[in-house]
């Protein structure tokens, strides 16, 4: 009887489950261009239909995509820099971003329209079941190699994994990990009010293995403002057992990345001051000269007899060494561990080809790179922080671009990286490499400066990317307007009817600080797909219970 019942529900669940959209969104959001636009492609082939419905009232479609899409063409215009080739192939390619998202919203809100409510619920459900299969596939992987259970504390390898482990939990997207972060805190909101407890702590598992600091303290808030303001007792309890989840990973799983969190906002509200000394004791001369040359004397002496003490430690007769392996009382041998202070348990320090590129990059253009042409690295305020700054300070130098900004990719987006051919986001044909003098000064100095250098400064918050950033900088007060008022603004209009959508927005407006997700053509759509889908659902229950008057 069981079975009959497993069957029939698999059965219906085949039945009641949207193939088409759900093959449009596990192409689409491959990490892959090239996997991408067939993605669009195929999706029109099926769904043939280029009727838009924008309109200034009641819009089918948020009026953000055309408007911005105009803001590019003014920008072209009073920039007065349409004459250069180079320029002319990234300010189309910008366009033609531009289009993929309004081409893949529109299907998308032709699969809600055409959908039931419960179709729409089926096949989101199957997208995550996929991702979390592929996501615990992934921490399988590692663990497998390694031989540990726990491979966030394993320093093995040169660190290979360690506190960067969560970078290889990309799930289906292939994407880089913060992807499926932002994807699974979806995933935690909806499922909650979908009152889906499995799915709730499946999303929160792969959300904490793929360790974004920053999803885990905004979805955090988020499940506060939840618990307090608007949830059952159900879903009270399934929000403790997320903290306990996040509290449990940070303390026991993880600890790591829990200092790493602490120290990160520890620099951003006290920036620490640079290093007293700026080269190694090691190299400097033992000239007698100056009042510190004692100290550096007897410094470097300490140094080179721990040195020697350690060689000689390596070299100690077989028959010596078996002699100070330590033993119980009972006289059985004490396995000791692995000391995790020799060079296979610490990070590498070669130099990777990735940062080899970077620095032959900063050292052909060291006179113009105010921050990473320095020969030493001085702590300091975040990259995004630095980023935000930077955008200010120049539309405040350069009045006349405050409107409509710099232009399209030439001061902060990833065209602008992708445009440099260093390979930062994936290739860029050679002949038609461009960097702008702005981006150059600004973020892309900044970007050099952190990414040069060592493992740990490769984060989020020393990366200059941001939406907002990106609208205000290449669009101007105009474009950043636009973001706010037509598209966000599209979907808080509806606030009052909105159950699992507002805390989804409040998500949305987080993540756009993080990057540029409107070039990265993933995480977006699913954010579209969710919001319009909880307003189709409100809008007919509220046609429902309508009595006239």
């Amino acid at each position: 009887m069981t079975n009959s019942i497993a069957k029939f529900d698999f059965k219906k669940l085949l039945n009641q489950v949207d193939w088409q959209l759900l093959l449009f969104l596990l192409l689409f959001l491959n990490v892959k261009l090239a996997v991408k636009i067939p993605a669009i492609i195929i999706i029109y082939l099926l769904q043939f239909n280029f009727r838009f419905g924008f309109s200034l009232k009641n819009s089918r479609l948020p009026l953000f995509y055309p408007l911005i899409i105009i803001l590019a063409f003014v920008g072209l215009l009073v920039n007065g820099i349409h004459g250069q080739p180079s320029y002319m192939a990234v300010f189309f390619t910008g366009i033609a971003f531009w289009l993929l998202c309004l081409l893949a919203i529109h299907q998308v809100k032709l699969s809600v329209e055409r959908n039931s409510a419960e179709v729409l619920h089926k096949t989101i459900l199957v997208f995550f079941v996929l991702n979390a299969i592929v996501s615990f596939y992934n921490i399988g992987i590692i663990i497998w190699e390694i031989g540990n259970i726990n491979p966030y504390r394993y320093q093995g390898q040169y660190q290979k994994y360690f506190i960067g482990t969560g970078d290889y939990i990309k799930g289906l997207t292939f994407d880089i990990c913060t992807t499926n972060s932002v994807l699974n805190a979806i995933g935690v909101i909806y499922f909650l009010n979908r009152k889906n407890a499995v799915m709730v702590l499946v999303c929160m598992a792969v959300l904490l293995l793929t360790c974004s600091n920053f999803l885990n303290l905004v979805l955090l808030l988020i499940l506060a403002g939840i618990f307090l303001f608007k949830s059952t007792r159900d879903q009270k309890s399934l929000i403790l057992i997320c903290f306990m989840f996040l509290v449990v990973f940070m303390v026991k799983g993880s600890p790591q990345n829990n200092n790493y969190t602490i120290q990160t906002f520890k620099n951003i509200i006290h920036p620490p001051r640079p290093p007293f000394a700026e080269v190694p004791v090691a190299a400097v001369s033992d000239s007698n000269t100056g009042p510190d040359a004692p100290k550096r004397a007897i410094a470097k002496k300490y140094l080179d007899s721990i040195k020697r003490l350690n060689e000689a430690a390596l070299n100690i007769p077989l028959q010596q060494a078996k002699q100070n392996i330590p033993q119980t009382g009972l006289g059985r041998l004490v396995i000791v561990g692995p000391d995790i202070n020799t060079p296979p348990y610490q990070t590498p320090t070669d130099t990777s080809n990735e940062q080899r590129l970077l620095l032959a990059f900063i050292n052909n253009h060291k006179n113009s790179l105010a921050l990473s042409g320095k020969d030493v690295y001085l702590p300091g305020l975040p990259g995004k922080a630095i980023g935000v700054v930077q955008t200010v300070m120049f539309l405040k130098l350069h009045p006349i671009k405050m409107l409509v900004g710099d232009g399209v990719g030439n001061f902060s987006s990833k065209l602008a990286f992708k445009a440099t051919g260093l390979g930062f986001t994936g290739g860029y044909p050679a002949k038609y490499a461009y960097i702008s003098n702005e981006f150059l000064l600004n973020h892309l100095d900044v970007y050099l400066n952190f990414f040069s250098k060592r493992a740990e400064l490769h984060s989020l918050t020393n990366s200059p990317n941001s939406v907002y950033d990106q609208a205000l900088a290449e669009y101007g007060v105009a474009g950043l307007l636009v973001l706010l008022i037509f598209y966000l603004g599209f979907f808080v209009k509806h606030y009052k009817s909105l159950t699992y959508g507002i805390p989804l927005l409040l998500l949305l407006m987080a993540v756009l600080f993080i990057d540029y997700w409107f070039e990265q053509l993933s995480v977006i759509v699913f954010f579209e797909l969710l919001l319009m889908l909880n307003i189709k659902e409100t809008t007919t229950l509220t046609s429902a219970n309508y009595v006239p008057q």
